[in-house]
């Protein structure tokens, strides 16, 4: 019988390995490398046993700190009972990365700790990039095999509420720190699951950093919070990637401390510094196909919690024509983004979006044009 203390953890002394294990001890070169198949089975191994020797339910407990310290104590046990011929750099790899399939994302928790690292993009369990400073870069990192990632994937969306199965097999979620994820699964996904995370700063992008970057001008600066300040609607234009959010974030920093805002998001990700901010989220529809609520629902919800200022994380589907009206009735000051290639093409995917919604109008033309929208192109100048 197993002997625990208090945290759940087997406090035997170092004794023969596991009898369920008849190899013994498992020869291991002096250096690893995230490719290395021997690795990659003495991870698993001492995975699953440190799964049947601690008792998560008494860690929930304590603080992550503590948490880790018991895992870290936990790992370095098992490894002295098998008396591997690991180096004390070696030793520690392995059990920060064990740490990592307990705590963390697994083999891409390294990357996500990266600073420079602004995407992280995993094509099915063999093959991850990353993108550092605009340029994609191919790196060693790979999972054990497809069960492996998708185990990642449903920790990461049932985390936030979300699911992915093969009856429903596209998510989209978000990470405590903000970071966006996608993810899509077989059938859909022929050669196997994919991941997809944008990453947000821990601290977002001000009009200063900006300033600074040479993003922007001081006047640039000047007219964009005269424009917030003048409560006139802001739709924020632009392709993948070209900064439209880091853009957004900026611009609700000109809003009065003292005004109500409301955000509306797919995932939330926004990162508003005004102390009174209320954020809405949607909800994708259950097993039975029922309990959805979209960006157009929560729009609608929005209007009745007395917003000074409505924000739209992406305007994509019928939310449009919703936002427009909202900004016509009295809450002027609204700001969103969509994917456009330039200001003059957001308006006219703006009015298809309306045209395309279930309940418009013929009149719905019209109403766009009504709107006191001002539109900036996010695209990076030539």
């Amino acid at each position: 019988m197993k002997l625990k203390d208090g945290f759940g953890l087997d406090r035997r002394p170092n004794g023969p390995p596991d009898a369920r294990d008849p190899a013994g001890r498992v020869s291991a070169p002096s250096r690893w490398t995230p490719v290395d198949r021997t690795h990659q089975e003495l991870k698993l191994r001492i995975h699953r046993e440190l799964l049947e020797r601690v008792d998560f339910g008494n860690l929930a407990r304590l603080d992550p700190d503590q948490t880790s310290d018991e895992l870290r104590t936990a790992i370095r046990q098992l490894l002295d009972e098998r008396s591997l011929p690991l180096s004390l750099r070696d030793r520690e790899q392995l059990s920060e990365e064990i740490l990592h399939e307990v705590q963390g994302l697994g083999p891409i928790e390294p990357l996500m700790r990266d600073p420079e690292v602004s995407d992280i993009l995993v094509n099915t369990a063999r093959q991850v990039y990353v993108e550092r400073r605009g340029k994609l870069e191919h790196t060693p990192v790979i999972f054990r095999d497809d069960a492996h990632l998708l185990r990642i994937i449903d920790r990461i969306v049932s985390r936030v509420g979300r699911r992915i199965d093969e009856s429903s097999p596209m998510v989209d979620a978000r990470l405590q720190d903000g970071s966006r994820v996608n993810a899509i699964i077989p059938p859909l996904a022929i050669d196997g699951p994919i991941l997809s995370i944008r990453r947000f700063g821990r601290s977002p992008l001000t009009a200063n950093d900006l300033l600074r970057l040479g993003s922007f001008t001081p006047e640039m600066i000047t007219v964009l919070r005269a424009m917030v300040r003048a409560r006139l609607n802001i739709l924020i234009s632009g392709g993948t990637g070209s900064g439209k959010t880091t853009l957004l974030n900026c611009l609700s920093s000109f809003i009065p401390d003292g005004e109500r805002i409301v955000t509306v998001e797919d995932s939330a990700e926004l990162q508003l510094q005004q102390p009174h901010v209320v954020r809405l989220e949607t909800r994708p529809h259950n097993v039975e196909g029922r309990g959805e609520v979209t960006q157009r629902d929560l729009v609608r919800n929005s209007l009745r919690m007395r917003p000074d200022r409505i924000v739209v994380g992406e305007v994509r589907g019928g939310e449009a024509l919703d936002m427009l009206q909202a900004m016509n009735t009295g809450h002027d000051g609204s700001i969103s983004t969509i994917h456009a290639n330039s200001a003059r093409d957001s308006l006219t995917r703006l009015e298809m979006m309306m045209q395309m919604s279930a309940s418009i109008s013929p009149p719905g033309r019209c109403a766009s044009r009504s709107a006191r929208l001002s539109t900036w192109s996010s695209t990076p100048r030539a």
